[in-house]
This record gives structure tokens, sequence and C-alpha cells, in this order.
């Protein structure tokens, strides 16, 4: 009998352990640069068994699609496909420099990790990641900064071309209206096909010529490049 009753109150214990998981969380996304756009955000919910990107490992084709031409369509799809939930472009369009997205609702159920991912404008590859963070069980409100990372898919040649189509060379576009013009391609000698932190850009002063058709007084920038803030309900 006590061995029953004991196993009865470990199983209790453990359902409500997993109802403590399903929680209402309300995330808020800040573009951290002075002159860099995001494309359309994937905010998703789910297991530890999935994601979006691992740091150090080789891009997926969905992940390619988002950081060269900001197409999340592949992989919001995955996070459907797994069980998760997403929000999709909450921001309506591009995150323009120093502007918030605030109020993204999303109702975790099961899900346990929260990934965000978006291409930097005007880049090659460059996209922000946050990598399956651990939701918070308590409620509260959690502030977490994220870097860019360069996906590997793409030489950053820093020529804008409208390459914005996997494989295709080159940069879709300089959304601000601030990007240069006849460029001559920087040289990237990094080689590194693996997802890995993003160097910045180079960029130069010469918005006619140069090297660089990024401007390197607008367009670099320092991590960390966005700002997320997760209310647990």
């Amino acid at each position: 009998m006590k061995r029953t009753l004991v196993n009865a109150s470990l199983l209790a214990a453990g359902l409500f352990s997993l109802s403590t998981q399903a929680a209402e969380i309300e995330v808020s996304v800040t573009n951290l640069t002075h002159g860099n756009h995001f494309t359309p955000l994937l905010i998703a919910a789910h297991t530890t068994d999935s994601h979006l990107f691992h740091l150090g490992e080789m891009a997926s084709p969905a992940l390619q699609k988002m950081a060269e031409g900001g197409d999340i369509a592949d992989l919001n799809t995955a996070v459907i496909a797994a069980n998760g939930v997403s929000s999709t472009n909450p921001a309506m369009g591009l995150l323009a420099p120093g502007v918030s997205v605030n109020d993204v609702m999303l109702n975790t159920g099961d899900n346990t990790h929260l990934s965000i991912v978006a291409m930097v404008l005007p880049t090659n590859d460059a996209f922000i990641g946050l990598d399956s963070w651990t939701i918070p069980t308590e409620a509260g409100t959690y502030t977490v900064y994220i870097n860019a990372y360069d996906a590997g898919t793409e030489a950053n040649d820093e020529i804008i071309n409208g390459g914005g189509m996997p494989g295709a060379a080159g940069i879709p576009a300089a959304p601000g209206g601030n990007g240069g013009t006849n460029g001559t391609g920087v040289m990237d000698s990094a080689d590194n096909m693996y997802i890995h932190t993003h160097p910045g850009v180079l960029g130069d002063t010469d918005t006619a010529g140069g090297a660089s058709d990024l401007d390197s007084r607008i367009h670099r920038w320092l991590n960390p490049v966005a700002k997320v803030v997760v209310t647990v309900k």
C-alpha cells in the first residue's frame, strides 16, 4: 500500500509538472543596429528536439533561404510539422533600426523552447538568431540579447545586386536607400561553411565605387544586434 501511495504521488507530481509547462508568453523584439533592417521575423515555440539552426553546423536549405533572401516559409513549415507554434512577420514587414515589435502573443502549449530568426539587410547571409532558449516556467519578464550569425552559405562580397535566391551571390537590397553602387566586391577569405558568429561588414565610404556597396558609417554593427523581452504569463 505504501508503494502504491508513493507511486501515485509521483504520478500526480509528474502531471502537475507537465501542466505547468504550458504557458502564454508575450514577446517583443528590438532592432539594436543603427543602420540595418531585419526581414520578417519568425518567432517559434517548439520542443527541445526541434531547432531552426545549430551554431557550428551547416545551414539547412530552409535556413539558407531565410539567411540569403529573408524567406521564412520553409522554416515555419518545419516548426508546424513538429507541432510547434509560431508568429510569422509580426512587424508586418521589415523591422527598421531602433524599432521594436511588441505584444507578440504565443500560447506555447507543451512546447518548452523559443527560437527567433530574421535576415539582416543589407548583408549576404547574416541573420539574427535565438536558438532553443528554454522558456521559464515561472511567471515574469525576461530579457535576452541576441547576436547576428553568418549562415556560411555565401561569400560576403558586399555587392548589392538583387541576389536573394539561395546560391545566388550578392545582397538583395539596402532597404534604407543608403547602399552604394559599382563596388568591385570584398575579398572574403574566411571560407567558413558552418553557421558562426558574424564578423560584421567592412563597407567603405565610396558610394559610387570602391570594394563594397555598403557604407561603413551606416551598416557596420557590433553584437548583440537585437533585444528580446519575453513575458511569461
